[in-house]
């Protein structure tokens, strides 16, 4: 039987996008991928697109396994627990070494990844959806078990799909509430660019052709020139112009504290999924 160098628990959007970026980047080969997928539809796919080994229980996998990626839903995590933990026993009877789990399920502690997988190496991440693109942004904070391979490994791994920043575990709900989830603030803003151009006289593909190219380039423009945000609004804000015009009505509907608020939120329903 062909080894499992990388198991992946969960087949869906985000697991699929570390696997398809894994494979393209040769960082594991199909045959060492093992991927645990419930759904027997979903479970073909990715066979067939990815040439990997699909299984529908998770207990081989993580017996086999040198790396294990939890990418099911953290609204799933507590109902299947119980057999993850159950496989991580079996595991506990071999004689060969504890793996690197990766955690990639929003507001779900170390403590309680931990309490299933004892004294495993656990990194905890939260990417965000460009990662299926490649231009993902991802932040990991390390378990008490975690040696410097590890995190060497979980980086390797997670820089697959865009940029990693390390941050501590205290700081990962507010990660999600700002990048895990700042691509949906990011395309509500983009759509309402899109109306706000279509409602003075753009064809609809025009408004979005320009909305989309205005966000990606000034944040290029951004990382790029490395000035703050505040100094390039200033630039563009000549006296009496269009464009402080403009910002005077974004402050007027309170855009700025909305997104403030935005993140806020989205960090504090972290936290309850956490619980």
């Amino acid at each position: 039987m062909t080894d499992c160098k990388l198991g992946i628990i969960g087949g869906g959007v985000m697991g699929e996008a570390l696997l398809s970026r894994l494979l393209a980047r040769e960082v594991y080969q199909p045959d060492r991928v093992w991927v645990v997928e419930p759904q027997p539809e979903r479970a073909r796919y990715l066979e067939r697109e990815y040439g990997v080994r699909s299984l529908s229980d998770a207990t081989e996998t993580i017996c086999a396994a040198e790396v294990l990626l939890l990418a099911v839903k953290p609204q799933v995590f507590d109902a299947i627990a119980p057999g993850l933990g159950h496989a991580a026993a079996a595991r506990e009877q071999q004689p060969q070494p504890k793996p690197l789990a990766i955690s990639i399920m929003a507001g779900v502690p170390l403590s309680k990844l931990e309490g299933v997988f004892p004294e495993w190496a656990i990194v905890r991440a939260m990417p965000n959806t460009p990662a299926t693109v490649g231009a993902g942004i991802t932040a990991m904070a390390s378990g008490q078990f975690v040696e410097p391979e590890n995190l060497d490994r979980a980086q390797l791994i997670l820089e697959a799909v865009g940029e990693v920043v390390e941050v501590s575990e205290s700081q990962m709900d507010a990660v999600t509430g700002l990048s895990g989830s700042g691509p949906g603030y990011v395309a509500v803003f983009i759509e309402a660019l899109i109306d706000g151009g279509v409602s003075v006289g753009l064809p609809r593909a025009i408004a979005t052709k320009l909305a989309i190219q205005t966000v990606r380039g000034t944040a290029q423009l951004l990382e790029e020139s490395g000035i703050h945000p505040a100094e390039l609004k200033d630039r563009v804000t000549s006296p009496g112009g269009t464009t402080i015009a403009g910002i005077a009505c974004l402050e007027r509907s309170g855009l700025r504290s909305a997104s403030i608020e935005a993140v806020r939120a989205a960090c504090a329903r972290a936290k309850e999924l956490g619980a």
